[in-house]
């Protein structure tokens, strides 16, 4: 058993865990039931369901974010997208690298290949990445998926 100050008060019985429980006005929780005996917690029960949630949203998954490059991008823009790119990198999510071709501009894939592989140097001045998705040719351009390394 472990107090609401988080001192373990050693193995009680059922009847006695519930009265010093009801006379602090609190709650008795079971933490888990793997162990024998199981661990029980006196605690407000609202507040640790809510620590419970809290810690649940922490352990967040990963999302794919985007970053749209174009193939008239100036180089101010482009470190400007892979800084943007790094802080998303830094906080655990995918980073998915569209350069959208229009028009003539599809007849130059080298030249766009080119703009990609800039962005990529920048944006490993700024921290160590790992390419999930090799750079691919598609109907509107290129796009490739990059994720911290």
């Amino acid at each position: 058993m472990i107090d609401e100050t988080d001192h373990q008060l050693g193995v009680v019985t059922l009847k006695e865990a519930l009265e010093m429980a009801w006379a602090k006005h609190l709650d008795l929780v079971q933490v888990t039931d793997k162990v024998l005996p199981p661990v029980v917690r006196i605690t407000d029960y609202g507040k640790y369901i809510y620590a419970l949630q809290k810690k649940e949203k922490s352990k967040r998954t990963s999302e794919v974010k985007s970053i749209r490059l174009t193939y008239n991008i100036s180089p101010h823009d482009m470190e400007t997208r892979a800084t943007q790119a790094g802080k998303f990198l830094e906080k655990g999510d995918k980073v998915k690298i569209d350069l959208r071709l229009r028009g003539r501009q599809k007849a130059f894939a080298n030249l766009s290949k080119d703009k990609v592989n800039q962005f990529l140097e920048m944006l490993k001045k700024l921290t160590p990445i790992k390419i999930d998705k090799e750079l691919k040719h598609e109907m509107g351009g290129f796009n490739m998926i990059i994720s911290k390394g």
